[in-house]
């Protein structure tokens, strides 16, 4: 099956995020909460990636590395008391994001 329309709409804009949310991982803001916070955070970002390149190929894979993902961001900025308004918008971004993922998560290829 060909990849939905708002599937690539998705992987487009998470790419945009992604280019915007790397440069993060060297900010000062980051380095102050400890020392292998930017490491961490790096990863997370590094995953999210990889979760839209399965997404993109259509993989269920993909759709479930982007649901570890998130709930990891998330704890992540919980734990390192990083609330705020960013915070509350990526999630309701990434929970919409998931609405989609899951309705067509049935007809994604299984295999690698």
């Amino acid at each position: 099956m060909s990849r939905p329309k708002i599937i690539t709409i998705i992987c487009i804009v998470g790419y945009l995020t992604i280019l915007f949310t790397f440069p993060q991982v060297f900010s000062p803001g980051i380095k102050k909460l400890g020392l292998f916070v930017p490491a961490l955070y790096g990863i997370l970002v590094a995953a999210q990636f990889i979760s839209y390149v399965g997404l993109w190929y259509f993989k269920k894979w993909g759709v479930q590395m982007y649901l570890i993902t998130f709930f990891a961001r998330l704890l992540f900025f919980i734990l390192s008391d990083q609330t705020g308004p960013m915070m509350y918008f990526s999630t309701l971004v990434s929970v919409l994001f998931v609405i989609p993922m899951l309705k067509y998560y049935q007809k994604m290829d299984a295999n690698l």
